[in-house]
């Protein structure tokens, strides 16, 4: 069976890999997934990541760091005004300073902090601590 939601599926990979204590991990590939990465690894979360061509089964090699607790894809995507962040924060992330939610808004992925600053709303994607 074939999932429609790689973004899902390499958050759960990430977290599943992550809590075995695997050094690294390969995810399958989309431009979401790939902004997604650079969020994370911007953060801190991931080390680096690399594109491994394999013809039609490419992928991304991810180094893990054993900084995630919990992450995963949020559904159904709500919407967020730009006045309700503290709201969503305080569902999907336990405190403030600790945890991101990724937000896909009219000015491309970004985290729920650069949301604020950018004083955009958006709709949630992903959370990660």
């Amino acid at each position: 069976m074939v999932s429609k939601d790689l973004l899902a599926d390499a958050l759960n990979t990430l977290k599943t890999h992550e809590m075995s204590g695997k050094p690294d991990c390969d995810v399958r590939p989309s431009k979401m997934v790939r902004e997604t990465l650079k969020i994370l690894q911007a953060k801190g979360y991931i080390g680096d990541f690399e594109y491994i061509d394999e013809g039609s089964n490419g992928h991304f090699r991810v180094k893990l760091l054993g900084k995630i607790n919990q992450c995963g894809a949020i559904k159904p995507r709500f919407p967020v005004k730009k006045t309700e962040w503290a709201e969503w924060e305080q569902k999907f992330i336990p405190g403030i300073g600790f945890g991101t939610l990724i937000v896909t808004t009219p000015k491309g992925l970004m985290t729920n902090e650069e949301a604020k600053t950018a004083a955009t709303g958006g709709r949630l994607i992903a959370f990660i601590y």
